[in-house]
């Protein structure tokens, strides 16, 4: 069997389900990522810490990242989102604080924003009514966490067992 014989059957699926590549690369981007990050942190720093963050979740499936207003300017956030083509949705404090029950909250993002974090608020605003499926997780003075804009779909077997 031809190395590439699995791309041509997913071609033919496609083709015989009329599904054009950009409906499928659509449909495939669910997860919101909420970053918060030191001043001058550098794009690399930001890659590495989303990349950790995402795990086993594609890099492809990350429809918008996310973050507060104190952080909208950050030249390594601007070039991260501008390299990879990714919209970046900026939250105010108020709309940040309004959000209840994040699981890890941030004593220096209550210091220095006065919010209880931005990571999670910011992923989960990204998100709506979505969930979190990273909580906060921290590389390298980055914050990254990762809310999923709806549940993955689930495979349904018809065999009995």
């Amino acid at each position: 069997m031809p190395a590439n014989s699995g791309a041509s059957i997913l071609k033919l699926f496609k083709r015989a389900l009329n599904v054009t590549e950009s409906d499928s690369e659509r449909d495939a981007k669910t997860l919101s990522v909420g970053i918060g990050c030191r001043q001058r942190t550098s794009v690399d720093q930001i890659t590495a810490a989303v990349q950790a963050a995402l795990g086993a979740y594609p890099f492809a499936a990350i429809r918008t990242i996310a973050t507060i207003e104190s952080k909208a300017r950050e030249p390594g956030l601007l070039e991260f989102c501008a390299r990879h083509a990714l919209p970046l949705r900026i939250f105010s404090r108020a709309e940040v604080a309004a959000v209840s029950g994040i699981p890890t909250p941030s004593a220096a993002a209550r210091e220095h924003l006065g919010v209880d974090g931005v990571c999670e608020p910011c992923a989960l605003l990204a998100a709506p009514a979505g969930r979190l499926l990273v909580p906060k997780m921290v590389r390298d003075g980055v914050t990254v966490a990762i809310a999923s804009q709806r549940a993955a779909p689930l495979i349904h077997s018809t065999e009995s067992n």
